[in-house]
């Protein structure tokens, strides 16, 4: 078995109930035996995963005197956890960078967390062979027919950053990439979801014409550890130089 790149350990299962809103759900909490709030760190839809019985993993919030006392970790899909809470993202992508057998950028110098472009936020910029490589990480739990799929839902923060890195890339000598962590261990390839999100799709295509990497990279969650498992390509249906 591979070495684990992050170990997330619930502090209980339960049975989802309902979502109030983006970031507000109720769940039956098995430690407890009662129904308790629990945050959502994920702004997607996630419909195939957040449903009334469903078993979910949640873990029990660290900061004191917040309105829920408890954080959504993972979903069931079939016999698969599924991971729904982005605040793992950062640390699962330092893990990736700072292993450069499974890194899609290889041996880097050195990288920083958060940094401002233009008018947004990019997660990490990487220096390698002195050279600066901007690098935006999304989180895709959505599946079809084992296409990932991302968005799940309209991102508007999602486009600017695919647009802000584009820019930046015709403008300046300097490398740009897309890190999608795919969740779905049936996925084999990975596209754009055209169908909820045009405009995403329409930018991360001209993106790729003028060089942005896109690198989807498959992750699995066990329940107690999160593994990597492989890189994996675009899909054939999705044409970059298609309209």
């Amino acid at each position: 078995m591979k070495k684990p790149l992050l170990r997330i350990e619930p502090d209980s299962k339960g049975i989802f109930r309902e979502r109030k809103n983006r970031f507000l759900a109720e769940v039956e909490i098995s430690k407890t035996d009662s129904v308790k709030k629990v945050h959502v760190r994920d702004p997607g839809r996630l419909r195939e995963i957040l449903y009334d019985g469903n078993e979910v993993l949640v873990k029990k919030a660290e900061k004191e005197g917040r309105k829920t006392d408890w954080d959504l970790l993972a979903g069931k899909v079939k016999e698969n956890w599924i991971l729904v809470n982005s605040g793992y993202h950062r640390k699962l992508m330092e893990k990736i960078l700072e292993n450069h057998e499974v890194s899609p950028f290889g041996d880097i110098k050195s990288y920083q967390g958060e940094k401002q472009l233009r008018e947004s936020r990019i997660d990490f910029l990487l220096i390698k062979d002195e050279k600066k490589i901007w690098v935006e990480v999304k989180g895709c739990t959505l599946a079809e027919s084992k296409r990932a799929l991302f968005p799940d839902a309209p991102t508007e923060r999602g486009t600017r950053h695919v647009e802000e890195l584009t820019q930046v890339i015709k403008k300046e000598e300097v490398s740009g990439a897309v890190i999608f962590l795919v969740f779905r261990p049936d996925a084999e390839c990975f596209e754009p979801y055209e169908k909820r999100d045009p405009e995403f799709t329409s930018s991360l295509k001209r993106g790729i014409k003028q060089g942005l990497e896109v690198h989807p990279i498959k992750l699995s969650y066990d329940g107690e550890k999160i593994y990597h498992r492989e890189k994996i390509p675009l899909c054939e249906s999705f044409d970059p130089d298609g309209c």
